[in-house]
């Protein structure tokens, strides 16, 4: 049998277990709660018990006006000519009140004329991608009437210009900054720190924020930044041309005159490190003083002196450029680093 001491005991270490187990939260008590604290003085006279005295004091408490901005995914690998590109961002109200939190963004690396289009959107269903759903309802400026310790997923999206290229990178800055609560779908009156002495009885308010990226300690504002880094192909075209045989000549230091045979070879090339480019669609408008060679025809994805092609591309005697004759063909992806080539023959007039 255990004793009443052990019992209590065993009491207590329960008691202990379930208040440890409780999350502290950041906000801590709300502020306008009053909060009372009364004390009761018990004394003899002659050696017999009085009438308790007691006394009691009550105060509110203040609003601490706290948040954070946390950047979840960057940097963010985008490419040239892309819309809808996401940064992810975590916004908290660590405030002991309920809050609206003005939402802004601003541009603080890279080059301005190569991305724009720079809007906020919740993530409602918190994936940190932009669904349908949220692109259809629409940016927002805001954060309603965000409860204390209460933490809200939203997107920064952009569109990347075309003109990017490889390395650039973009740095968006997002900045929340507190407002007061109270009218639903209405941002209320920036918050204020409250000057001169405490009033006991009335709710005075306290930035406790610290510094952001674009902001200051205790402004009531926080901020931070993501970063898009853009992959992009960096590819070199050339084109030349060497003469295969000539009816005086034939292979033997053949001259380039009429009747003669000119092998063209076209190379595109991607930098080391660069992205991978695809979809590689190859055009050329043929001289007028030049016939195509149909029984040499065209070869696709060579090497960089235009040898080791596989047959390929398409001719058509009219549809370029005044009517001309016209090449076309499609090459492999070209990957960072690597080289591949179109090449035919034609023969001068």
């Amino acid at each position: 049998m255990k004793t009443t001491k052990q019992l209590l005991g065993a009491v207590s270490a329960v008691a202990l277990i379930a208040m440890s187990s409780t999350p502290a939260l950041a906000a801590g008590t709300t502020a306008n709660t009053t909060i009372t604290n009364s004390v009761t003085v018990n004394y003899n006279v002659g050696g017999n018990a009085q009438n308790a005295v007691t006394a009691s004091d009550s105060f509110t408490v203040d609003q601490r006006v706290n948040l954070t901005v946390t950047a979840i995914t960057t940097p963010v690998s985008v490419s040239p000519n892309q819309i809808n590109r996401v940064l992810a961002f975590d916004v908290t109200n660590l405030s002991n009140s309920a809050a609206d939190l003005n939402l802004t963004t601003a541009l603080r690396g890279g080059t301005a004329a190569n991305i724009s289009n720079i809007r906020v959107f919740r993530d409602t269903d918190g994936d940190r991608a932009l669904s349908a759903t949220e692109l259809a309802a629409g940016p927002i400026t805001f954060l309603d009437e965000v409860a204390a310790d209460a933490t809200v997923a939203v997107l920064v999206v952009s569109d990347i210009g075309i003109n990017a290229v490889n390395a650039d990178f973009f740095d968006v800055a997002l900045t929340a900054e507190a407002h007061a609560a109270g009218t639903a779908g209405t941002l209320g009156t920036r918050l204020q720190a409250s000057t001169g002495a405490n009033q006991v009885n009335a709710v005075d308010t306290v930035l406790f924020d610290g510094q952001g990226v674009t902001d200051a300690d205790n402004d009531g504002a926080f901020s931070a930044q993501g970063r898009y880094t853009v992959s992009g192909a960096v590819l070199t075209v050339a084109k030349t041309s060497r003469v295969v045989s000539d009816p005086v000549n034939f292979t033997t230091n053949p001259k380039a005159i009429p009747g003669a045979t000119v092998e063209y070879c076209i190379t595109v090339a991607n930098a080391a490190g660069a992205a991978t480019a695809t979809n590689v669609a190859l055009l050329d408008d043929l001289p007028a003083d030049v016939s195509f060679d149909a029984g040499f025809g065209i070869f696709v994805n060579g090497n960089a002196t235009c040898a080791t092609g596989t047959p390929g591309g398409n001719f058509a005697p009219t549809g370029g450029v005044g009517g001309r004759a016209r090449v076309t063909g499609t090459l492999n992806d070209v990957a960072g680093g690597q080289t591949l080539s179109l090449y035919f023959q034609v023969q001068i007039r």
